[in-house]
């Protein structure tokens, strides 16, 4: 067998096997001669171009509720017509599976790649897709004792090994901090079309640790859509009235001095500890509920930008379109057969570079005015 020196590797021609996972998934690895390191970095070009948006939740603190607040804007954009997965970063505390009722289910690699779970639910006409570590371990017991180089692996295999098919939104459930998972997570993304969202709780050490996130998103250059103020009040269960439990440090003065929007508050409620502990986030098990609608500001939120992308999709479409109609060969004979000077052909020929140049400024994206 001849082998070949790292120098006639790089020179030769790309080939790719065309699995949708990465090499440490496969049987063949230890027998296989293609380029791996070119394999796994297509595996990951081409998942992103299938997903849309990515939101990334996140905080420095850990216990302030990222993992509930990803669940339900997860199943929230959903029942709004979203094609959505969840990926569970967190890998010490894994627990997507156990909010959307896959507690102790496995995954298998197909062709196409690492397994997902579908979320089903009332009102929802796409599956949420779940991907975890989760689905990986013996037990939900199992701990987790790895270095930041197994850590930085399994970033790149839950967006690139995992068949998450065509997505509209990918939310990514981090853990806490702004570490090796972050960093790593950010890294891969950059060019993509990736958003924060942060959360906090309202007490001063709470918000402390969780706006050093803040920081992040913003020397990072990452956008945030806001923050979410989580256990923000009490309901009680027998009057209904809200009271607040943890004193108010001033969070929403602290966040706008990061220029970072309170989106939402959500309150301390036994529903929503019900929903999670069920399997079903509480905005689809118990919508009408107060807390359900707590998380509505959001959801509107996030979905706003996945319209914001939609339209200008559309409009880039019709776009080419319209161009491509502007040149056809017999419109332009038709507009020049009128008779010179008519005044029907020449508001015809303006109005029709009237609306090419209007659909060419709807594709382009809207000047910050501040």
């Amino acid at each position: 067998m001849d082998f070949l020196t790292p120098e006639e590797k790089a020179s030769g021609p790309k080939t790719d096997c065309g699995l949708g996972h990465a090499c440490q998934f496969c049987p063949k690895e230890d027998s296989c001669t293609l380029d791996k390191p070119y394999h796994n970095k297509v595996l990951i070009e081409n998942r992103l171009q299938e997903i849309d948006q990515i939101i990334v939740v996140l905080a420095n603190k850990g216990g302030v509720g990222k993992s509930t607040v990803s669940a339900n804007l997860a199943a929230g954009l959903a029942r709004e017509g979203f094609r959505v997965g969840v990926a569970d970063a967190d890998i010490h505390g894994p627990n997507q599976s156990r909010f959307f009722g896959f507690a102790g289910a496995k995954i298998r690699t197909t062709p196409a790649g690492l397994q997902t779970h579908g979320f089903q639910a009332a009102e929802i006409a796409h599956p949420v897709e779940v991907g975890s570590l989760a689905f990986m371990l013996e037990d939900d017991t199992t701990p987790i004792v790895w270095r930041d180089a197994y850590k930085h692996d399994f970033i790149h295999h839950l967006i690139g090994s995992f068949d998450w098919g065509s997505l509209d939104f990918l939310v990514v459930d981090m853990p806490p901090g702004t570490g090796n998972e972050l960093i790593t997570l950010c890294d891969m993304l950059e060019g993509s079309n990736v958003s924060a969202v942060l959360v906090t709780s309202p007490q001063a050490v709470a918000q402390m640790d969780s706006l050093k996130a803040g920081r992040f998103c913003r020397e990072r250059g990452l956008p945030v859509v806001g923050a979410v103020v989580n256990m923000a009040g009490v309901l009680c269960p027998h009057c209904h009235e809200e009271f607040h439990l943890f004193p108010d440090a001033g969070v929403s003065e602290a966040l706008g001095q990061l220029d970072i929007d309170k989106i939402a508050e959500i309150p301390l409620s036994p529903d929503l500890a019900l929903g999670s502990d069920r399997g079903e986030p509480v905005v689809t098990a118990m919508p009408d509920t107060a807390v359900a609608r707590a998380f509505a500001p959001m959801i509107e939120a996030v979905a706003a930008l996945g319209r914001e992308g939609f339209h200008q999709a559309v409009a880039a479409t019709m776009q080419d379109v319209f161009a491509e109609n502007l040149n056809d060969a017999d419109l332009q004979a038709a507009l020049a057969a009128l008779p010179e000077n008519d005044a029907l052909g020449v508001g015809l020929s303006e109005l029709l570079n009237q609306e090419a140049a209007r659909l060419k400024q709807a594709t382009q994206p809207a000047e910050d005015d501040g």
